[in-house]
């Protein structure tokens, strides 16, 4: 208990840092901008590239495999939950919804959260579990939005995305047992562990653009009881049925219930999908999930 509060104390402070200075215009929205980019196409590379090298290949390779056909049903799973429970409401609204059941936030907020509860192993994990998800994100999400997709497109995406690459060299090395120059591995580990508090301080940044007056919503609500309390609850339950072991059970249970990616509102505004309604859920999903993912990590642990 003492470390899931220490943990979620951090998580707090970083995340009030990124606030406060987007609010007092020390970093604007050019310099947000580029954090964001430099966490995902750099800081986060390294951090599950430092996560792999640390990996035992033989101990845990069984998990690995689990954990990756676990996000496959996830996905699954996810995609016709959408369909069926949002199935009422208006079009742009569900479009955006049944988006963000399918893609959530666990690619940026859940592997610091992932490793924070479950050490490197869970990060490892984590990066396992994103990997159907990146898939489903440029296939399935997109085609939420635009009605079809294009395969070469989304394959194109997907292998060339920084955090799938450091998933294969990381993969090789951890199988190879091959070790890295000194520097080289200094130079990542450095890197990579600027991950937790560079992501949370640019959530900071992003809650620090809100009028809250204007985000509470019925549909936002309920959105986010589904996304962080239900679907995460179901996989809790489907996890502890069929004996997984416990770093599964607990990295996919976290990284299930992250809130609705950002890409939510961007695609929204993109394609003429109500892009305010998806901005809505992403900011008030997030706000929660600071509650929610305290709860699941303190069952978990």
């Amino acid at each position: 208990m003492r470390e899931v509060i220490s943990l979620q104390t951090t998580i707090f402070l970083l995340v009030w840092l990124g606030y406060v200075v987007k609010k007092r215009k020390i970093i604007g929205s050019q310099g947000q901008k580029n954090l964001t980019d430099l966490v995902i196409y750099v800081i986060l590379p390294c951090n599950i590239l430092k996560a792999f090298m640390a990996g035992q290949a033989g101990e845990h390779l069984k998990d690995y495999l689990v954990i990756l056909g676990i996000s496959i049903a996830i996905q699954i799973f996810c995609t016709f939950y959408g369909k069926i429970v949002y199935r009422k409401e208006a079009v742009g609204r569900r479009k955006c919804l049944e988006y963000g059941t399918i893609c959530s936030n666990a690619g940026f907020l859940g592997n610091p959260i992932a490793e924070g509860v479950f050490g490197a192993e869970g990060l490892v994990l984590a990066s396992f579990f994103l990997i159907p998800q990146r898939i489903m994100m440029w296939s399935a999400g997109l085609a939420v939005f635009t009605g079809s997709t294009d395969r070469k497109a989304t394959a194109k995406k997907v292998l060339t995305h920084p955090c799938i690459i450091a998933c294969v060299i990381g993969l090789i090395l951890m199988l190879g047992k091959i070790k890295l120059p000194a520097g080289i591995d200094g130079a990542i580990s450095a890197l990579g562990n600027c991950n937790t508090a560079m992501s949370m301080a640019v959530i900071g940044m992003i809650l620090a653009e809100i009028d809250w007056k204007q985000f509470w919503d019925p549909s936002v609500l309920r959105y986010a009881v589904h996304r962080l309390l239900v679907i995460p609850a179901c996989v809790f339950a489907a996890c502890y049925c069929l004996g997984v072991s416990r770093d599964v059970l607990g990295v996919s249970v976290l990284l299930t219930a992250m809130p609705a990616g950002a890409t939510t509102s961007i695609l929204a505004e993109k394609y003429g999908m109500e892009s305010e309604f998806a901005t809505k859920m992403v900011v008030v999903s997030t706000c929660i999930s600071l509650l929610t993912i305290c709860f699941w990590s303190t069952i978990l642990k």
